[in-house]
Protein backbone atom coordinates (compact mmCIF):
# COMPACT_ATOMS: atom_id res chain seq x y z
CA UNK A 1 0.00 0.00 0.00
CA UNK A 2 1.30 4.05 -0.81
CA UNK A 3 0.81 6.85 0.85
CA UNK A 4 -1.50 8.37 -2.18
CA UNK A 5 -3.81 5.19 -1.29
CA UNK A 6 -4.13 6.15 2.19
CA UNK A 7 -4.97 9.55 1.50
CA UNK A 8 -7.21 8.97 -0.73
CA UNK A 9 -9.51 7.00 1.45
CA UNK A 10 -9.62 9.40 4.00
CA UNK A 11 -10.66 11.86 1.38
CA UNK A 12 -13.00 9.69 0.57
CA UNK A 13 -14.49 8.48 3.91
CA UNK A 14 -14.68 11.90 4.62
CA UNK A 15 -16.34 13.10 1.98
CA UNK A 16 -19.32 10.24 2.64
CA UNK A 17 -19.57 10.96 6.02
CA UNK A 18 -19.92 14.86 4.91
CA UNK A 19 -22.33 14.42 1.99
CA UNK A 20 -24.07 11.26 2.91
CA UNK A 21 -24.96 12.37 6.72
CA UNK A 22 -25.66 16.17 5.93
CA UNK A 23 -27.76 14.63 2.52
CA UNK A 24 -29.78 12.36 4.56
CA UNK A 25 -30.62 14.91 7.09
CA UNK A 26 -31.81 16.76 4.29
CA UNK A 27 -34.21 14.32 2.68
CA UNK A 28 -35.70 13.59 6.41
CA UNK A 29 -36.87 17.30 6.79
CA UNK A 30 -37.92 17.61 3.49
CA UNK A 31 -40.04 14.28 3.97
CA UNK A 32 -41.46 15.98 7.57
CA UNK A 33 -42.19 19.28 5.30
CA UNK A 34 -43.73 17.61 2.81
CA UNK A 35 -45.83 15.34 5.20
CA UNK A 36 -46.65 18.67 6.99
CA UNK A 37 -44.58 16.87 10.18
CA UNK A 38 -43.14 20.23 11.99
CA UNK A 39 -41.82 18.35 14.72
CA UNK A 40 -40.09 15.80 12.39
CA UNK A 41 -38.87 18.51 10.45
CA UNK A 42 -37.44 20.81 13.03
CA UNK A 43 -35.66 17.24 14.69
CA UNK A 44 -34.18 17.29 11.49
CA UNK A 45 -33.20 20.72 11.14
CA UNK A 46 -32.00 20.63 14.67
CA UNK A 47 -29.59 17.56 14.15
CA UNK A 48 -28.44 19.19 11.38
CA UNK A 49 -27.28 22.22 13.06
CA UNK A 50 -26.01 20.35 16.13
CA UNK A 51 -24.02 18.16 13.64
CA UNK A 52 -22.93 21.57 11.34
CA UNK A 53 -20.28 22.66 13.45
CA UNK A 54 -18.99 19.27 15.02
CA UNK A 55 -18.95 17.18 12.59
CA UNK A 56 -20.01 18.64 8.73
CA UNK A 57 -17.52 21.59 9.09
CA UNK A 58 -14.59 19.66 10.31
CA UNK A 59 -15.35 16.72 7.73
CA UNK A 60 -15.89 19.26 4.71
CA UNK A 61 -12.44 20.86 6.02
CA UNK A 62 -10.27 17.24 6.02
CA UNK A 63 -12.23 16.18 2.35
CA UNK A 64 -10.55 19.50 1.69
CA UNK A 65 -7.21 18.93 3.31
CA UNK A 66 -6.69 15.39 2.04
CA UNK A 67 -7.80 16.18 -1.35
CA UNK A 68 -5.02 19.20 -1.29
CA UNK A 69 -2.38 16.60 -0.31
CA UNK A 70 -3.34 14.29 -3.13
CA UNK A 71 -2.94 17.63 -5.47
CA UNK A 72 -0.28 18.82 -4.13
CA UNK A 73 2.03 15.76 -3.86
CA UNK A 74 0.92 13.24 -7.05
CA UNK A 75 -1.76 15.17 -9.14
CA UNK A 76 -1.30 18.50 -9.38
CA UNK A 77 -3.33 21.44 -9.49
CA UNK A 78 -3.67 22.43 -13.42
CA UNK A 79 -6.31 19.62 -14.19
CA UNK A 80 -10.15 20.83 -15.29
CA UNK A 81 -11.48 18.53 -12.73
CA UNK A 82 -9.67 19.75 -9.98
CA UNK A 83 -10.49 23.11 -10.87
CA UNK A 84 -14.16 22.19 -10.96
CA UNK A 85 -13.63 19.84 -7.35
CA UNK A 86 -12.25 22.91 -5.74
CA UNK A 87 -14.78 25.95 -6.99
CA UNK A 88 -17.81 23.31 -6.01
CA UNK A 89 -16.30 23.14 -2.75
CA UNK A 90 -15.96 26.58 -2.49
CA UNK A 91 -19.85 27.21 -3.27
CA UNK A 92 -20.93 24.62 -0.98
CA UNK A 93 -18.49 25.70 1.96
CA UNK A 94 -20.06 29.07 1.45
CA UNK A 95 -23.04 28.48 1.28
CA UNK A 96 -23.05 26.87 4.37
CA UNK A 97 -21.41 29.74 6.09
CA UNK A 98 -23.18 32.62 4.78
CA UNK A 99 -26.56 30.58 4.58
CA UNK A 100 -26.90 27.48 6.38
CA UNK A 101 -25.19 28.67 9.66
CA UNK A 102 -26.60 32.21 10.45
CA UNK A 103 -29.98 30.85 9.17
CA UNK A 104 -29.89 28.33 11.82
CA UNK A 105 -29.11 30.56 14.57
CA UNK A 106 -31.50 32.81 13.82
CA UNK A 107 -33.95 30.15 13.55
CA UNK A 108 -32.88 28.64 17.49
CA UNK A 109 -33.13 31.84 18.88
CA UNK A 110 -36.44 32.36 17.32
CA UNK A 111 -38.24 29.12 19.21
CA UNK A 112 -35.77 29.33 22.00
CA UNK A 113 -37.63 32.91 22.67
CA UNK A 114 -40.96 32.78 20.88
CA UNK A 115 -41.59 29.08 20.35
CA UNK A 116 -42.08 27.47 16.81
CA UNK A 117 -43.77 30.00 15.12
CA UNK A 118 -44.95 30.68 11.53
CA UNK A 119 -41.73 32.66 11.16
CA UNK A 120 -39.31 30.12 12.64
CA UNK A 121 -40.84 27.71 10.54
CA UNK A 122 -40.57 30.53 7.02
CA UNK A 123 -36.50 30.06 8.49
CA UNK A 124 -36.28 26.28 8.28
CA UNK A 125 -37.40 26.49 5.00
CA UNK A 126 -35.18 28.89 3.49
CA UNK A 127 -32.53 26.40 5.07
CA UNK A 128 -34.09 23.87 2.66
CA UNK A 129 -34.07 25.41 0.03
CA UNK A 130 -30.74 26.33 -0.02
CA UNK A 131 -29.98 23.03 0.17
CA UNK A 132 -31.74 21.82 -2.61
CA UNK A 133 -28.89 24.01 -4.20
CA UNK A 134 -25.88 22.95 -1.94
CA UNK A 135 -26.73 19.15 -3.16
CA UNK A 136 -26.82 19.89 -6.48
CA UNK A 137 -23.38 21.51 -5.76
CA UNK A 138 -22.63 18.08 -4.46
CA UNK A 139 -23.87 15.97 -6.78
CA UNK A 140 -21.87 17.37 -9.65
CA UNK A 141 -18.66 17.58 -7.13
CA UNK A 142 -18.78 13.01 -6.92
CA UNK A 143 -19.02 13.41 -10.87
CA UNK A 144 -16.67 15.22 -11.18
CA UNK A 145 -13.77 13.58 -9.18
CA UNK A 146 -15.50 10.32 -10.79
CA UNK A 147 -15.45 11.29 -14.26
CA UNK A 148 -12.68 13.54 -14.24
CA UNK A 149 -14.03 15.72 -17.01
CA UNK A 150 -11.68 17.46 -19.82
CA UNK A 151 -12.83 20.03 -21.78
CA UNK A 152 -13.09 17.27 -25.10
CA UNK A 153 -16.17 16.33 -22.18
CA UNK A 154 -18.79 18.90 -23.34
CA UNK A 155 -21.89 16.17 -22.22
CA UNK A 156 -20.81 15.84 -18.83
CA UNK A 157 -19.98 19.44 -18.61
CA UNK A 158 -22.88 20.22 -19.78
CA UNK A 159 -25.24 17.59 -17.89
CA UNK A 160 -23.05 19.11 -14.70
CA UNK A 161 -24.03 22.71 -15.44
CA UNK A 162 -27.87 21.10 -15.90
CA UNK A 163 -27.51 19.81 -12.41
CA UNK A 164 -26.47 22.69 -11.00
CA UNK A 165 -29.00 25.24 -13.08
CA UNK A 166 -31.99 22.27 -11.50
CA UNK A 167 -30.95 22.51 -8.10
CA UNK A 168 -30.42 26.11 -8.15
CA UNK A 169 -34.26 26.37 -10.13
CA UNK A 170 -35.25 23.90 -7.05
CA UNK A 171 -34.10 26.30 -4.53
CA UNK A 172 -35.54 29.10 -6.41
CA UNK A 173 -38.70 27.86 -7.02
CA UNK A 174 -39.73 25.65 -4.34
CA UNK A 175 -43.35 26.22 -2.99
CA UNK A 176 -43.62 23.78 -0.04
CA UNK A 177 -47.02 23.14 1.50
CA UNK A 178 -47.52 25.95 4.49
CA UNK A 179 -46.36 24.74 7.74
CA UNK A 180 -48.10 25.41 11.06
CA UNK A 181 -47.32 24.80 14.27
CA UNK A 182 -48.30 22.38 16.63
CA UNK A 183 -50.03 24.54 18.86
CA UNK A 184 -51.26 27.10 16.38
Amino acid sequence: MDWYSIVKFLHIACALVWVGGGFTLMLLAVRAQRAGNVEAMLQAMRATGELGNRLFAPLSLLTLAFGLVMCGFWVGFSELWIVIGLAGYFVTFSVGMLVFKPTAERMGKMIAKDGVTPAALAQGRRILSAARFDYSVMLVIVADMVLKPTLEDGFVLGAMALVVLGGAALALSSNPRAMKPAHA
